[in-house]
């Protein structure tokens, strides 16, 4: 077994020690979806949404919770955590070269969003009849690349901050403003309508994420760009994002 395997079973033993990581970021989204699903007149069809019932149009914002959770605030933590500790400056000086634990703190992340996906689009269709994606593929890509630029811009702050406190406010900052354009506090058609464009191009796409799970109730919010377009523009977000974070970061 290679050294970045080695640290991603450490890592991966480790995320179940973070029970903020397993609850929020794994387990809330498919609670809170289910609570919602609770109330009758949510799961009823709706001329709000073109007769789309409440919880099939916001069941990618679920989904929004889990991967901000993960992404802006568990991982760029323990990445500020690690530094403020010195681990990642002590594995600097040794053979086995520092990235690759970042690599495997993201590949363990990865992972973990992907279960709480799981688990949220099985217990909608189980629990409350909500069909799964109807486009899977395009489904799978769109929320892969949503939770890569938000990961992206995320890590530009774990370049930089020095200690897990630090990392903890500017990760609230980003996990709040993406809940806000991922429909995740107020569903989106009920936002002003220059909130919902702007929502389309800001990570983690959820309206490229309706889309191709119930395309009829994603017209009720479309504001005329196409995914491909969306995706496009969330996947330069996640270079440009990602290449700012890796000339910046500090090992100490």
């Amino acid at each position: 077994m290679n050294a970045l395997a080695k640290m991603t079973v450490v890592e991966a033993k480790m995320f179940p020690r973070d029970p903020g990581a397993v609850a929020f970021g794994v387990l809330f989204p498919t609670i809170l979806l289910l609570g919602l699903g609770a109330i009758p007149m949510l799961r009823e069809p709706s001329e709000d949404f073109g007769g789309i019932r409440f919880v099939e149009f916001w069941a990618p914002s679920a989904l929004v919770v889990g991967m901000v959770a993960i992404g802006a605030q568990h991982v760029p933590i323990l990445i500020a955590t690690y530094r403020e500790r010195g681990i990642l400056r002590r594995m600097s000086t040794t053979p086995v070269h520092p990235g690759y634990l970042l690599i495997a703190q993201m590949i363990v992340a990865l992972v973990s969003v992907a279960a709480s996906a799981l688990l949220l689009v099985l217990s909608a269709w189980l629990i409350l009849d909500v069909a799964p994606p109807q486009h899977l593929g395009t489904f799978v890509l769109a929320f892969f690349i949503g939770y890569a630029a938000v990961l992206a811009i995320s890590m530009i702050s774990a370049a930089l901050v020095p200690s897990a406190s630090a990392a903890t406010s500017v990760g609230t900052l980003i996990f709040m403003a993406l809940m806000l354009f991922g429909g995740a506090f107020l569903p989106r058609f009920l936002m002003p309508d220059v909130l919902v464009t702007i929502g389309e191009y800001v990570p983690p796409g959820v309206q490229a994420m309706l889309a191709a799970w119930f395309p009829e109730a994603a017209e009720v919010t479309a504001a005329g760009s196409p995914p491909w377009v969306q995706l496009g523009i969330l996947l330069g977000t996640t270079v440009v994002a990602g290449a700012i974070a890796a000339r910046v970061f500090r090992w100490k």
